[in-house]
């Protein structure tokens, strides 16, 4: 059990961890609230008591994937010199998310993205905090001289987020294995190098 856990009511632990236990095998569409309730051990009630709706539950479970991500990449980033370096273990850090956790693969690429309130949510300030800091190193390897000047840091970006999440939509479609170095080498490599002989 997390610190946190212990300041969170026990009947709204309970249904956060139902609703990751439902994600981990059925879509959110196919998900009730009557299903959370009865895998959770609580009433319906309790539910609505402390999430406005499943959709919001399920903006909470991705926001606390997200939580524990950037405190990982906090840490994973500490003592890395060089923006290159930086955008390796960047690259590594995203791909051990989705191939370790599938429940945070499933939502972040195909659950919240169809719902315009996913973007007014704490979990997309979150996801917003994340871009900052994969930017921020674009942005530094381009006034270090370690990346082209000559394309928006925004695109790098784009391209670097894309490659990840194509890499790992059958972990969160099909639940494959993802094997995250080799992931991570061959993505590095790919984007650092690009494809020209």
């Amino acid at each position: 059990m997390k610190k946190t856990d212990l300041l969170i009511p026990p009947g709204k632990l309970k249904i956060i961890e139902a609703m990751r236990t439902l994600l981990e095998e059925r879509t959110f569409e196919s998900l009730t609230i009557s299903d959370i309730a009865v895998t959770a051990g609580v009433t319906e009630g309790l539910i609505y008591k402390y999430f406005k709706d499943k959709r919001d539950l399920l903006h909470h479970v991705l926001k606390e994937h997200y939580e524990h991500f950037l405190v990982q990449i906090d840490r994973d980033l500490q003592g890395i010199d060089g923006a290159v370096n930086k955008l390796r273990k960047i690259i590594w850090s995203s791909i051990e998310r989705y191939a370790n956790h599938r429940v945070f693969a499933r939502i972040i690429l195909l659950e919240v993205r169809n719902s315009e309130e996913y973007f007014n949510s704490e979990a997309y300030g979150l996801v917003k905090q994340f871009n900052r800091i994969l930017l921020d190193i674009i942005k530094e390897g381009i006034a270090g001289g370690e990346f082209r000047d000559d394309l928006p840091p925004a695109y790098i970006r784009n391209a670097i987020f894309g490659t990840i999440e194509h890499s790992c939509l059958n972990r969160a479609i099909f639940n494959e294995p993802v094997s995250t170095n080799e992931a991570a080498r061959i993505i590095t490599d790919l984007l650092l190098n690009g494809i020209k002989r």
